[in-house]
C-alpha cells in the first residue's frame, strides 16, 4: 500500500510539472533582415536558433530579402501594419525610419544593460537624438585599401595608420603613370573624407549645410583629386559609381580606394595582387575623425511582444553571438572584445589590416546625417562627376546640390 500511495503521489508531482510546462506559453517572433546569399541566410538562422536555444518559449521565424528590396519593402510593411517584431536597421538609415522602432534606453537602464562594450562611435549612430533605438552587430569605419605590389614597385613606403593628406597626395601622384591612377574618388567619399578632415557638411541643428566654407574646402580637396591633381580617373554620374571603382581596383588599375571592411571577404578572391590597408588621410594639422557606419536590430513600435523581442536582440547581438558572425567573416562585430576574432579571419593576409581598423576605431565618430541623406547622395552622384571634369568648380557644386536637396 505504501508502494501505491508513493507511486501515486509521484504521479501527482509529475503531472503537475508536466501542466506546468505545458502552460508556458510559445512566443512567435518575426524577423526581417537582408541577405546576399545562402550562406549569409544560415548564418542569420542559426542566430534566430540561438535565441530560442536561451529562450525556449521564444521562437523566432526569420524572413529574408535581397538589401535593395529589403529598403524599398520596408515603408510599404509600415504602412500596411506588417512589421515584423524584430527590424534589422542600418546606421545610415536610421535617420528616415527611427520612428518605426520602439525607445530602448528605459530598458537598457531597467536591466542595466552594458552598453559600454560596443563601439562608441556605432553607439551613436543607431541613436537620434541621445535615445537609442537599436543594438548593434557590427561596425565598420571607412579605411583606405592599397594595392602593396604598385607601391612597393613605385618605391612608396606603406602609409601607417594616421598619416596626412600631404602623405597620401603625394603617394597618390607617384603612382599615377602608364594609363594608370593612384586614387579612385567616387561623389559619396565626400562626406567620409570632409569628417576625416574635420570640415561640416550638417550644422548644429542638424541641416544640411553645404555652402559654408568649411564644406566648400572640403569640396575643393575631393573633386581637386581628379579635375586638378589628375591623379583618379574621372566617373559616370551613376548610383553604382563604388562598384565601377572598385572593379577598377581589383583589375590593378587603381592603386588606392576607399570602402569599408565589409569589402575585404569579397575582394580577396577578385585581386590578383597583396592587399593593404590604411586609415583616411588626416588634415596634416589635426587628428582624424573616422566615420563608421553598422547595423542592428530594433523592436518595431507594433510588435505585440516587445518584452520578448527585447530578450531577442539581446541575444542576437550578445558576445556568442558576434563571435559566431567574426568567425564567419561576416561582420566586424560592434562589441569591441569581439573584434579580435574576426581580424583572425577576414583581416587574414590583409598587411596591417589589424592596425588601420584599431586605429580608425580609436579615433571614430558617428556619421552625421540627415534625414534626407539618400537624396542628398543621389544628388553627389549627380553634380559630382561634372566638376571631376572641370565643368563647374566646388561652390558652384555645393550650392546646386544644398538648393535641389531642400526642396
Amino acid at each position: 500500500m505504501k508502494v501505491l500511495k508513493k507511486t501515486l503521489l509521484l504521479a501527482t508531482i509529475s503531472g503537475s510539472l508536466f501542466a506546468t510546462t505545458a502552460s508556458a506559453e510559445q512566443i512567435n517572433l518575426t524577423w526581417q533582415m537582408w541577405t546576399g546569399s545562402e550562406a549569409d541566410t544560415k548564418g542569420w538562422q542559426h542566430l534566430a536558433d540561438m535565441v530560442t536555444a536561451k529562450y525556449p518559449d521564444i521562437k523566432v521565424t526569420l524572413t529574408t530579402t535581397g538589401w535593395v528590396d529589403y529598403w524599398t519593402r520596408l515603408p510599404v510593411l509600415a504602412a500596411s501594419g506588417q512589421l515584423a517584431d524584430i527590424v534589422s536597421m542600418q546606421s545610415l538609415r536610421m535617420p528616415n525610419f527611427y520612428s518605426l522602432l520602439e525607445p530602448l534606453n528605459e530598458r537598457i537602464e531597467a536591466d542595466k544593460f552594458d552598453i559600454g562594450a560596443f563601439t562608441p562611435s556605432i553607439i551613436g549612430g543607431m541613436s537620434v537624438d541621445k535615445q537609442l533605438y537599436g543594438l548593434p552587430y557590427d561596425v565598420g569605419p571607412w579605411v583606405v585599401y592599397y594595392n602593396q605590389d604598385a607601391l612597393e614597385a613605385a618605391g612608396i613606403p606603406l602609409p601607417k595608420p594616421g598619416w596626412t593628406l600631404a602623405e597620401f597626395t603625394d603617394a597618390a601622384k607617384k603612382l599615377t603613370k602608364d594609363g594608370k591612377y593612384g586614387f579612385g574618388i567616387t561623389p559619396q567619399n565626400y562626406s567620409v573624407l570632409a569628417a576625416a578632415w574635420g570640415d561640416k557638411y550638417v550644422n548644429d541643428a542638424g541641416e544640411l549645410d553645404l555652402t559654408n566654407p568649411s564644406a566648400i574646402a572640403a569640396a575643393e580637396r575631393v573633386i581637386g583629386f581628379p579635375a586638378k591633381d589628375k591623379i583618379a580617373p574621372l566617373v559616370p554620374s551613376s548610383a553604382d559609381v563604388g562598384t565601377f571603382i572598385q572593379g577598377r581596383f581589383n583589375s590593378g588599375n587603381v592603386a588606392m580606394y576607399v570602402d569599408g571592411p565589409w569589402s575585404i571577404i569579397g575582394m580577396k578572391d577578385k585581386a590578383k595582387f597583396k592587399i593593404g590597408l590604411t586609415t583616411l588621410p588626416r588634415d596634416d594639422a589635426k587628428e582624424l575623425a573616422a566615420v563608421t557606419a553598422g547595423s542592428g536590430f530594433g523592436i518595431a513600435t507594433t510588435s505585440k511582444n516587445k518584452d520578448a523581442a527585447w530578450k531577442a536582440i539581446q541575444v542576437l547581438t550578445s558576445p556568442e553571438a558576434l563571435q559566431y558572425l567574426a568567425e564567419q567573416g561576416r561582420a566586424l562585430p560592434a562589441r569591441t572584445a569581439s573584434q579580435s576574432s574576426w581580424y583572425k579571419v577576414a583581416a587574414k593576409d590583409i598587411t596591417n589590416g589589424g592596425e588601420a581598423l584599431d586605429y580608425s576605431l580609436a579615433h571614430s565618430v558617428p556619421y552625421v546625417i540627415t534625414n534626407n541623406w539618400a537624396a542628398v547622395e543621389n544628388l553627389f552622384n549627380q553634380y559630382f562627376p561634372p566638376a571631376f571634369g572641370g565643368s563647374a568648380d566646388a561652390k558652384q557644386t555645393m550650392e546646386s546640390i544644398q538648393s535641389l536637396a531642400q526642396q
